[in-house]
């Protein structure tokens, strides 16, 4: 009979290459973008200060956080619903690294954005798996994406 991690890892193997998530879109709020400010200590003006991003922002107004829009891949992904993973046998869920990460565009204060991800590669560590994702975040009607970045998570059972 094959462990749980055996069956994680043939399921994730016939998915290198594809989409393997295209998430739902979430609207980006002052409050969220001010909420995330707080949490880091950023307070640029391009990010909380409507008043003058509406003057002096080439955008119009405040955007998001570049690193914002990276945190949200863990919601997005949705690997972790409700403390529990949603692979059979998964206890852990870590964030190892980034290999690549790229901000092609602003995701505008207002605006929604949602993930596509792709799986890229998936091997055994010991204890568990890493499995390397493209993240992409689109904003919706623009046609280039606010972050690109190559994920590397580690699956623990």
């Amino acid at each position: 009979m094959n462990t749980p991690r055996e069956q994680v890892l043939a399921q994730l193997q016939t998915s290198v290459g594809r989409e393997v998530r295209v998430s739902d879109w979430l609207d980006i709020s002052q409050q969220r973008v001010d909420a995330f400010a707080d949490a880091i200590d950023d307070h640029q003006w391009i990010h909380c200060d409507p008043a003058r991003a509406a003057k002096d922002s080439p955008y119009g107004g405040t955007i998001a956080h570049g690193y914002l829009t990276l945190a949200l891949y863990t919601t997005l992904r949705g690997l972790m619903l409700d403390d529990r993973s949603t692979l059979p046998g998964v206890r852990n869920v870590i964030n190892y690294g980034i290999n690549k990460l790229r901000f092609p565009s602003a995701v505008r204060v207002g605006s929604r954005m949602r993930a596509r991800v792709t799986l890229e590669a998936v091997e055994e560590v010991s204890g568990g798996l890493q499995i390397t994702e493209q993240y992409t975040a689109e904003v919706e009607g623009s046609s280039k994406p606010a972050c690109v970045a190559e994920v590397i998570m580690r699956l623990y059972f």
